[in-house]
C-alpha cells in the first residue's frame, strides 16, 4: 500500500477502511467491481469497525462485574421466571418507554446474571449503561460530598439510558444512604430507566435503609412505573450439592450459600 495513503487514512481515523483496503483491492480486481461498488465496500468496512469499537467502549464504561449473556441463563432451573418476559425486556422497548425493572428473590437465583446480561444486550444495541452495586453507588455519592464533587458524580448516575443498581438487601445501608438512593430514583424517574435487584422483600426496605419514610418514598416512585420479576427457587451455586457427603461444609462454602447473585 502507498505509504502516503496509509498515513492519510490514519490521520483521518479510518482504521476500519485501512485494515481491509488491500483485501478489497484484490476483491475489486478479481470481481471487476465498479468504483461505486468498491467505495460501498470500503464505507461498510469502516462503519462496521466503528460500531464494534463503540460497543467495546460502552461495555467497558458500563462497569459490569462480569460479562453475562441471556443465552447462558438456565431458565429451566427455576421455572418461576418467565423466559418470554425476560426476552421481551431484551428488545429494549422498556428503555424507550423510560420504565424501570425490579428483580426480587433470595440469594443465588440469578438476579445479577439477568441484569448484567440485559445491560450487555442494551450496550450492544447502542444504549448507554452504568452498573453499580448499591453499596458502591452510595459510597461514591457520600465521598463526593467530602471532596465537593457531588454534582459531577451525580451526573454520572443520571446520564445513562440505563442505571443498574445491584445487591439491595445484602446488608443495611450506611446512614443517609437512603437519601442518596432516593435522589437518584427521583431524578431519573420518567427520564431514564433504572433496574434494581433485591434479596429482601419490599417490606424490609425500611429496615435496610434505616428510614421508613425514605424507603416508602423510594418504592412509591420506583414501583409506579416498574415491571417486577419475583424469582423463587433454589440457588444456582448450590445446585451441585455438597462436594463430599458426610462432611460438614467448610466456612468458605457457608459464605457462598449466603452470597447473593
Amino acid at each position: 500500500m502507498n505509504p502516503q495513503l496509509r498515513t492519510g487514512l490514519k490521520r483521518l481515523n479510518l482504521s476500519g477502511l485501512l485494515a481491509t483496503l488491500e483485501v478489497r483491492l484484490l476483491e475489486a480486481t478479481a470481481n471487476q467491481l465498479s468504483p461505486l461498488e468498491f467505495l460501498e465496500l470500503l464505507v461498510s468496512d469502516e462503519m462496521t469497525a466503528r460500531q464494534d469499537r463503540a460497543i467495546v467502549r460502552r461495555v467497558k464504561e458500563a462497569g459490569f462485574r462480569e460479562i453475562k449473556r441471556l443465552e447462558e441463563f438456565d431458565f429451566s432451573f427455576n421455572p418461576s421466571l418467565s423466559k418470554k418476559r425476560v426476552f421481551d425486556l431484551a428488545t429494549g422497548h422498556i428503555l424507550h418507554e423510560k420504565r424501570d425493572v425490579l428483580f426480587s428473590g433470595p440469594p443465588g437465583v440469578g438476579k445479577s446474571h439477568l441484569v448484567q446480561a440485559l445491560g450487555y444486550q442494551y450496550a450492544r444495541m447502542g444504549f448507554t449503561v452504568l452498573y453499580r452495586s448499591i453499596f458502591d453507588a452510595v459510597s461514591e455519592l457520600m465521598q463526593s460530598e467530602t471532596f465537593q464533587e457531588r454534582d459531577k458524580v451525580l451526573r454520572k448516575y443520571l446520564r445513562p439510558d440505563l442505571l443498574i443498581i445491584d445487591d439491595m438487601g445484602l446488608k443495611n445501608l450506611p446512614r443517609h444512604g437512603g437519601e442518596h438512593l432516593f435522589e437518584i430514583i427521583m431524578r431519573r424517574f420518567e427520564l431514564r430507566s433504572t433496574f434494581m435487584t433485591s434479596n429482601r422483600p419490599l417490606e424490609d426496605w425500611g429496615l435496610l435503609i434505616g428510614d421508613v419514610p425514605t424507603a416508602t418514598a423510594i418504592l412509591d416512585r420506583f414501583l409506579s412505573r416498574a415491571e417486577i420479576f419475583t424469582i423463587t427457587g433454589r440457588s444456582y451455586r448450590l445446585k451441585r450439592g455438597p462436594v463430599q457427603t458426610g462432611e460438614e461444609p467448610s466456612a468458605s462454602e457457608e459464605e457462598q450459600k449466603t452470597e447473593a447473585v
